[in-house]
């Protein structure tokens, strides 16, 4: 028998997956050269509250992996080739789709007479018309690695065990707060000292920093606090809430000083990239999100509301939902970019999040009651006494992708790299 679902899980999931499409569709119009300076400042402040959202998936995933594979050791080739099917066959899948979406409406892709392969392949590497599946890409890596860090995460609970000055609870914390005081010291390289080093070093090298955005390594703290959760949910629930008053306190104080932070780094245009997810004050940021969301879904466990139910619903179909958003924007913006949105660009990606948001999640739900689900949005179809279509939130987890850096309003975007 399965393990007790944690209902809090898939209502963050649903809460991360609306701040990836806000996110995404903010960065659609706000590098819009007819954009006013009011609703450039209002799209940059709502834009600072969804930097939880993919830091928030990863600790997902690993939330996910170590609950259900904390005392059963999986074994390594069915593991893999069920993530493979889930996680990485809809990457390829959706890969292509993006690439025939934007080369069909080229006159160029009629007219050359055989298709651009190469373009093709350095998308399954390097995501630019699907530009959000660089998380797939990175998110895989913890899946293909998860063995040797479940071996790790095991040696450290066992040493914690022999520890008699301080209790268990205080030790964890000790150690959580000595990572994060690690990863703090990796984001602080990543991005006032990693520039210089990539000019400095030969290839391959040079290449590995300039898309380290798409390793593990620089998320890896994120996963490592979701085994810390999976590994005591009741404890982790009791920190969120004891910490609930100093994470919104913080959060609040971290809000402003962002938006001060890109408004003061800013031209003309509103250079977003500022607050990058690689970044000391952005992680601080993340953090203080992550735990104030998760507190306040604590605080409402057990409740039965429609607002809760919608972010259960929303958090299961995340997933497809994600993989299919960014075609909608397109496809929206196809209709849009013509136009002259001069003092309505705020209104008009509000409008267009709402759009995206519920013609995404309706094809995912659509897809997920078709045949080969389990290949086009990661939800495999599960025969049971009413037919229903089972999610992540069952006995077997699936990530719920999260967003990219919004770098412009171009079809051409890459993950952040700054």
């Amino acid at each position: 028998m399965g393990k007790p679902r944690i209902e809090e899980w898939t209502q963050l999931r649903g809460i991360a997956f609306l701040a990836i499409v806000m996110q995404h569709n903010i960065a659609e119009y706000i590098y819009r050269s007819d954009i006013e300076q009011p609703d450039s400042v209002m799209l940059t402040m709502i834009y600072h509250l969804t930097r939880f959202g993919t830091p928030t998936f990863v600790f997902l995933s690993g939330v996910m992996l170590f609950y259900h594979h904390r005392q059963v050791k999986p074994e390594y080739r069915p593991f893999i080739r069920k993530r493979f099917g889930d996680i990485y066959v809809p990457f390829i899948l959706w890969t292509l789709i993006y690439w025939l979406s934007v080369r069909i409406f080229t006159p160029a892709f009629w007219l050359s007479g055989t298709p651009d392969v190469r373009s093709l392949i350095r998308e399954l590497f390097i995501p630019q018309t699907g530009y959000h599946l660089w998380f797939v890409i990175m998110i895989f890596q913890f899946y293909v690695l998860f063995p040797l860090f479940r071996l790790g995460v095991q040696f450290v609970n066992s040493q914690l065990t022999k520890i008699t000055k301080i209790t268990r609870m205080q030790s964890v914390l000790l150690l959580v707060l000595l990572a994060a005081g690690m990863y703090s010291l990796l984001m602080k390289w990543s991005y006032y000292d990693m520039a210089s080093w990539t000019a400095a070093l030969a290839k391959p090298w040079s290449t590995l920093l300039e898309y380290r955005s798409y390793s593990w390594v620089m998320y890896w703290f994120y996963f490592f606090l979701g085994a810390v959760c999976a590994w005591a949910v009741d404890t982790w629930r009791n920190w969120t809430i004891r910490a609930l008053p100093w994470m919104i306190s913080l959060f609040i104080g971290m809000y402003f000083w962002l938006g001060y932070d890109v408004l003061r780094g800013s031209g003309d245009v509103v250079n977003l990239n500022i607050s990058t997810y690689l970044k000391p004050t952005t992680f601080i940021i993340i953090m203080a999100q992550m735990f104030m969301l998760y507190g306040f879904l604590v605080l409402l466990r057990g409740k039965t509301t429609k607002f809760l139910g919608a972010l259960t619903w929303i958090g299961r179909y995340s997933f497809g939902g994600y993989l299919v958003h960014a075609l909608v924007i397109y496809a929206i913006a196809y209709f849009t970019r013509p136009l002259q949105l001069g003092g309505w660009h705020l209104p008009v990606t509000l409008l267009s999040f709402l759009v995206t948001t519920a013609t995404a999640l309706a094809i995912s739900y659509g897809l997920s009651r078709l045949p080969g689900s389990r290949y086009t949005v990661g939800l495999q179809r599960k025969r049971s006494r009413n037919s229903s279509v089972q999610g992540s939130d069952t006995v077997e987890p699936r990530i719920k992708a999260g967003p990219v850096t919004p770098l412009s309003a171009s079809a051409s975007r890459s993950s952040e790299t700054s």
